[in-house]
Order: structure tokens, then C-alpha cells, then sequence
């Protein structure tokens, strides 16, 4: 059998064994491909195409809901449109289940006269949002997210912080082993933390370089926050971005847009909670009274997920995707 033989058949094979793609989809999954730099062997194109479609589907059929009222955000197609949700999980947002926290929490504080309203990005406390890609770096990048707002509030300078640093140097971390609390004890017992222009992001866990005649921050200790909306929301307004953990197992969160985003399948318990974000902010649509309200949160996906990087998430809706159940904040 010649090899031109052998790819027929084998491309064949293929084509049977998976789903025939609706054509009247075949330009929308080209300027897809364009746009986000997909290519494939023949081997990947019929199951990649395959599971964008269904994707695709589960997208337009949320939007037009959606515009019926059923839903409060939209969804679009991004650079995970080829990955099954176990794929995402698995990837991208799989972190160790959190261990109970111990240690110090910040002090209880009254809720009166905070602001209704509250962006730490416009304020000028956050860097732009990052891209874990492959590394499944989200805890990294949401621990450095907490330390440049501090350092912002204590120096006046916003430096990126390197995320690789942690990747490399925190102990039984890497890619897929790291968690938040791991960071803050690491960078307690071992000193401090170098920049992303010294210590740039590499996708990948390496040895640890780290250098201390380099080092641009540091801490001197970390805090919890009570695991409720109330302190949670007096914490953001009077300390500034906050490192939390959320579930994000869900196509809604994959494929965000938009919206206050509200999953009723989403998990506040300790093993649903295996992404970390940063949260950087809250606020409300129409009236107050009426519950529209939300927490904005930057993620590390970059800047075509969501909202430029952020989602608002549903506030004061019963610890919505467990937003209120591990917050961690840096002393600098």
C-alpha cells in the first residue's frame, strides 16, 4: 500500500467516525481559524471542527435566550472554541483543591459609608491582563496581581511583577501544582520577588532563578479575609485588589463575554474552587435594591476573553462561585 493510499483511507476513516461539518458554517470556522492561529494535521481538523461546532450551538443558543431575559451576559466565540470543557479544566483551570486556611485574617470592619462603587484599575492599582497559555499559571498571576497593588499604594509605581518567578521557584508548584497560599508562605520564608522585565514569562516551569539583587517586592506577611460578601466587599474598598479562587468549571465561564455573569451550576465549596482571579473591584446596574450587583474580576486569559480580561460576577448572590471563600491579601 502507497502512503497516498494509506492517508485516503486513513482521512476516511476519519471523516466517518466524526460528525459531517454544517457547511453553512465553513466561513465563520475559517476566519476562526485566521484569527486565532489554528492549524491542524488532518488527523485533528475533523474532531477540532467537530467540537468547535458544538460549541458554536451552545454559544448562539445562550445569546438568543439571552436577548428573551433568561440570562444576565452573553457569551462569544474565543481562542477556546476547539477545547472540550474537560480540555479547559484540565489545562487551563485545574489547580490543587485549596487547603482550609490557617493563620491570621484581617480584622473585621464596618460596612457603613463605603463606596457604592469601586474600580482599583482606574485608580491605577493593576497591570494589564496577562496570558497563562499553556502554563496553567493562574495562581501566579493572581498572587503577583495583589502584591503590584500594594507596591502601587506603598511606592506609587506600578511594576509588573514576574509571574515566572513563582512558577520556578515555588515549591512543588510549576504549572500545574501551584496554589496561593503556597506563593505568600513561599515568598514569606524565602524573601522576595523579581520583575516580569528580569524574570519574564516563559509558558513552561524551569529551575529557579531568581536573584536577589533583583528583587522589586517583597512581603511581610499575608491575611484572610472572613469568608463572607460583607467583609469581603469592606476588604476591597479599603485595601485594595484581593487574590481569590472561584469555580470556573463551566462553559459559561469559558466562553464569557459580557453581562453579570451567573451560573446556577456554580459550586462555593472548597473542592469546586480550583481557579484563581483577581479581584479588583464591585458595582451595580439600575438600582441597588434591585440586585444587580457585581464583582469585577481579572482573569488570565487574556485580553479577547470576556470583557478585555475582566467579568463582573454576580454579587451578594450566596458567595456566587465561592468568591468569598478564600480571599488572600499581601502586607507589603
Amino acid at each position: 500500500m502507497t502512503p497516498a493510499v494509506f492517508l485516503a483511507i486513513l482521512w476516511l476513516v476519519m471523516a466517518s467516525s466524526s460528525p459531517s461539518p454544517d457547511p453553512i458554517l465553513d466561513a465563520e470556522w475559517q476566519k476562526w481559524k485566521i484569527k486565532y492561529g489554528k492549524t491542524y494535521s488532518l488527523e485533528e481538523e475533523g474532531q477540532k471542527r467537530a467540537v468547535w461546532e458544538e460549541n458554536m450551538k451552545k454559544i448562539k443558543l445562550h445569546n438568543g435566550e439571552n436577548g428573551l431575559g433568561k440570562h444576565g451576559f452573553t457569551m462569544e466565540m474565543n481562542a477556546f472554541g476547539d477545547m472540550t470543557l474537560e480540555e479547559f479544566r484540565k489545562e487551563m483551570i485545574e489547580i490543587p483543591v485549596p487547603t482550609v486556611k490557617k493563620g491570621k485574617s484581617v480584622q473585621k470592619r464596618l460596612s457603613v459609608n463605603l463606596p457604592k462603587f469601586i474600580n482599583w484599575k482606574k485608580r491605577g492599582y493593576v497591570t494589564p491582563a496577562r496570558t497563562q497559555i499553556a502554563c496553567n499559571s493562574c495562581w501566579a498571576i493572581s498572587v503577583t496581581g495583589a502584591i503590584e497593588g500594594q507596591m502601587f499604594r506603598k511606592t506609587g509605581q506600578l511594576i509588573p511583577l514576574s509571574v515566572q518567578n513563582l512558577v520556578d521557584c515555588v515549591d512543588g508548584s510549576g504549572c500545574h501544582a501551584g496554589s496561593v497560599l503556597d506563593s505568600f508562605k513561599y515568598l514569606m520564608e524565602k524573601g522576595g520577588l523579581e520583575s516580569e522585565a528580569t524574570y519574564p514569562y516563559e509558558d513552561k516551569q524551569g529551575s529557579c532563578r531568581y536573584n536577589p539583587e533583583n528583587s522589586t517586592a517583597s512581603i511581610t506577611g499575608f491575611e484572610f479575609i472572613p469568608n463572607n460578601e460583607v467583609d469581603l466587599m469592606s476588604a476591597v474598598a479599603s485595601l485594595g485588589p484581593i487574590s481569590v479562587v472561584i469555580d470556573a468549571w463551566h462553559e459559561s465561564f469559558l466562553f464569557y463575554k459580557r453581562g453579570i455573569y451567573y451560573e446556577p451550576n456554580c459550586n462555593n465549596s472548597l473542592f469546586a474552587l480550583r481557579h484563581a482571579v483577581l479581584l479588583v473591584g464591585y458595582g451595580f446596574i439600575g438600582r441597588e435594591s434591585e440586585g444587580r450587583k457585581y464583582w469585577i474580576i481579572k482573569n488570565s486569559l487574556g485580553t479577547k476573553w470576556g470583557y478585555k480580561g475582566y467579568m463582573k460576577i454576580a454579587k451578594d448572590q450566596g458567595n456566587h462561585c465561592g468568591i468569598a471563600s478564600l480571599p488572600v491579601f499581601p502586607r507589603v
